[in-house]
């Protein structure tokens, strides 16, 4: 740890704001990630600016209103009400801040190589309105490198442009400090989960530790920005990877009759050496689809092939195909066709019991069911209208769930194993069912519908 004597001036008035929850932090981006972050900051005493380019966020973080469910419907009233807390899509209000911290998307781009646009459009606004002695912290998930080679040089180009000549560790601080957020979980709040800090030297470091120490409950210094960045990835490719390997298993098991879900009840009957992951119909939300595209780009940057990286992104990218042709080959074993077969589709969320639609497996089946002929509906209690996302425009409205809308399709598919989905009446009223998340078998009871698990 950096000793305060070894601390230029702006560092030590900036280690005392914090100290003294008298700093103003910025937060950039106003999603799944930065709200609950807001709530963290805010929670500690801190004035907050929540910044965000979507206007409609910003009015309904006015009025009160909740534009997502992960972070609590109370907190926009709370924030709505709240004196220390200021939406907005003005960019020169990041001018009073003393910390911002840059909670912006990192899709992939159309080769999934990194589309570090928003980071870069972000870093830009925030060089052309900082302050001297400001703190930047980056929390979206990205390869290793990125917060110091390409926020930073941004940082001190914008800032020279403007006649200010910044340097690192003594007027500007920088850090990264990776989101470990989980829509839909209630166990765990972003106050509770550990959090990774890792600077770009020494005083960032410290100052950025300062900071999440005084927001959440545990915090864990990294020897630089490039190991927290590199950890992030870390824990998303073990996930995409071991989901890529029970995926597999499932397409196996399948061709030998044998159900994949009794063999992983068995399996995690061993109290040391196995640890559970259940298949789906493919990959969803921000992290598990996305991350380890940024690591294999990285390494093939760095000369290496990542091939076991690669495999399971390729398997777990096969499970809509692998769906939908256990629905075409359900509906022939009924005597129906693909092309006018009438589909009800149950859930569209990435994961249960969210109102999360970011890469879910859904908008790709439901894509290559219509390629096929099929006439589609969905229904999922949390989410009415899907939403257009970048590589597809499904524009239907969520169908409310009955006897009569079940009994007139001829095949429901279980996407998303919602608790607010009736599964008994879908077992007693679906002619026929597809289901890729065991759901039927674990919350139907008796059904009267054939079951196909996929």
């Amino acid at each position: 740890m950096t000793e305060r004597s070894a601390m230029t001036d702006s560092a030590k008035r900036l280690m005392g704001a914090i100290e003294s929850r008298s700093a103003v932090v910025a937060v950039m981006g106003l999603g799944y990630v930065g709200l609950p972050l807001v709530r963290a900051v805010h929670d500690a005493g801190f004035d907050v600016i929540g910044y965000d380019v979507d206007s409609s966020k910003i009015e309904d973080l006015r009025e009160g209103r909740a534009y997502l469910k992960h972070p609590g419907e109370d907190l926009f009233a709370i924030l709505s009400d709240s004196e220390y807390f200021t939406p907005t899509n003005e960019e020169e209000s990041l001018a009073r801040a003393d910390v911002i911290i840059l909670c912006v998307p990192t899709p992939l781009g159309e080769h999934d190589d990194p589309d570090l646009f928003y980071v870069e459009s972000s870093a830009r606004s925030v060089a052309q309105h900082m302050k001297p002695g400001a703190l930047v912290v980056l929390e979206s998930t990205t390869y290793p490198g990125t917060t110091r080679e390409v926020v930073l040089p941004i940082l001190l180009e914008g800032a020279n442009a403007r006649g200010m000549e910044l340097e690192l560790g003594d007027d500007l601080f920088v850090a990264y400090s990776p989101e470990r957020e989980d829509p839909g979980r209630t166990d765990k709040t972003t106050r509770t989960i550990p959090k990774l800090v890792g600077g770009l030297d020494e005083v960032s470091l410290a100052l950025g530790s300062a900071l999440y120490q005084s927001c959440v409950d545990e915090v864990h210094e990294t020897p630089s920005a490039e190991v927290a960045e590199a950890a992030k990835l870390l824990e998303n490719v073990y996930r995409a990877v071991n989901i890529a390997l029970i995926n597999e298993m499932k397409l196996v098991f399948d061709r030998m009759g044998i159900d994949v879900w009794e063999v992983i009840e068995a399996a995690a009957t061993k109290p040391f050496g196995f640890q559970r992951f259940d298949p789906g119909p493919g990959l969803g939300g921000h992290c598990i689809p996305i991350d380890p595209f940024y690591l294999a780009w990285r390494a093939r940057e760095a000369g290496h092939t990542t091939r076991f990286i690669e495999l399971a992104g390729e398997i777990n990218r096969r499970m809509p195909e692998y769906v939908v042709s256990r629905v075409s080959d359900a509906l022939n074993d009924d005597a129906k066709h693909m092309k006018g077969a009438k589909i009800l589709v149950l859930g569209v969320a990435y994961k249960r019991n969210v109102d999360d639609i970011r890469e879910s497996p859904a908008a790709e089946i439901i894509s290559l069911l219509r390629k096929r002929g099929a006439e589609v509906s969905y229904h999922d209690p949390h989410i009415a209208r899907f939403p257009s996302m970048r590589r597809y425009d499904i524009a239907l409205d969520s169908v409310e769930l009955t006897g009569e809308a079940l009994e007139r399709c001829d095949c429901a598919v279980v996407v998303t194993d919602h608790d607010a989905i009736d599964w008994h009446l879908v077992g007693e009223h679906a002619p026929l069912i597809v289901d890729t998340r065991d759901a039927i078998t674990k919350n139907a009871g008796a059904v009267r519908a054939r079951v196909v698990k996929a």
